[in-house]
């Protein structure tokens, strides 16, 4: 299983990820994450979990994971090309765009609207994980679960 957020945006006052979002990163083989932890501290805490982390920078992290991390990277996992970015531009022609930016993926990840989106197009998924932490302008703060190649969007 794969676990999807973005835009935790974290730490923040008291908040912190629920509770249900940290259980499926617990079980997950692989962690995604699209970017705006805001802290490095953040990353550390999911690496410490103990699944691999994908994972890109987003606009409002810090200077040391925009050191760290690519602001596009390409994974493959459980025989998928995934692409992840934190950005995907515009709402239009957004998936366009995605796909040329990620060739040949069967799933590109973006984050930065704090909506969720589970899109299926004629090469595979455009996935948006929205946000487990700061919903803004979605219904319900939420992450993405992918088993056998298929994603989920999960409420928290």
């Amino acid at each position: 299983m794969i676990a999807v957020v973005s835009d935790t945006h974290l730490p923040r006052g008291s908040r912190v990820l629920p509770a249900r979002c940290v259980d499926y990163l617990g079980k997950a083989a692989l962690i995604v994450h699209a970017g705006d932890f805001t802290a490095s501290s953040v990353l550390a805490e999911l690496e410490a979990i103990g699944a691999p982390v994908a994972a890109v920078h987003g606009n409002q992290d810090d200077e040391a994971l925009r050191a760290r991390l690519p602001d596009r990277v390409t994974v493959e996992v459980e025989g998928m090309r995934i692409g992840i970015v934190h950005d995907g531009g515009p709402a239009t022609r957004r998936h366009e765009r995605l796909r040329r930016w990620f060739p040949g993926c069967s799933m590109i990840i973006y984050g930065h609207t704090h909506r969720p989106e589970l899109a299926r197009d004629g090469e595979g998924w455009i996935l948006n994980p929205g946000s487990p932490t700061e919903r803004r302008r979605a219904s319900a703060h939420t992450m993405i679960v992918i088993r056998a190649g298929v994603p989920a969007l999960v409420e928290l």
